[in-house]
């Protein structure tokens, strides 16, 4: 991880301006037709604005709603309303670092476990203890050297 740590730094830096955004709720309508209605805009004007008509901008406000618009088109009707679409990801535990551990910490437990149990098999377990080393000096392993089975 030490050679992508500035890339990871740079990238948490980036999506923790959107992590309180998480707490914003969409409006029940979508954002557009919400927008659209407190400006006191039709349905004609808004596709005038886009060079569509007003079954257009319906089926727009449907598909936003829906969660099956293009990216593309959220552009396209930002701009006829004067705004900007800003969108990002938000790491559900925090931060890159953070899921970065939390799947180190779980796959080095699958492997250690595995391991410890094909020991106990052949009668040579370990002891609790030494299992959570064990875990712990793997989980590192991984999340220094970030291998790609990672996130198998």
């Amino acid at each position: 991880m030490k050679g992508k740590s500035l890339q990871l730094q740079q990238l948490n830096h980036k999506m923790a301006a959107f992590a309180a955004l998480k707490q914003v709720a969409i409006p029940p309508t979508g954002w557009i037709k919400a927008i659209r209605t407190s400006l006191g805009m039709s349905l004609q004007q808004l596709g005038n604005k886009l060079s569509i008509s007003k079954q257009g901008v319906l089926d727009i406000e449907k598909r936003e709603k829906e969660g099956a618009i293009t990216i593309r088109s959220l552009r396209e009707v930002a701009k006829a309303l004067d705004m900007q679409l800003v969108y990002g990801f938000v790491p559900n535990d925090g931060s890159l670092e953070a899921l970065i551990e939390k799947r180190s910490v779980q796959l080095a437990k699958e492997i250690v476990l595995r391991s410890s149990n094909t020991m106990h098999l052949e009668d040579q377990g370990n002891s609790e203890k030494r299992i959570k080393k064990a875990i712990k000096e793997r989980a590192e392993i991984l999340k220094n050297d970030l291998p790609k089975i990672l996130w198998d």
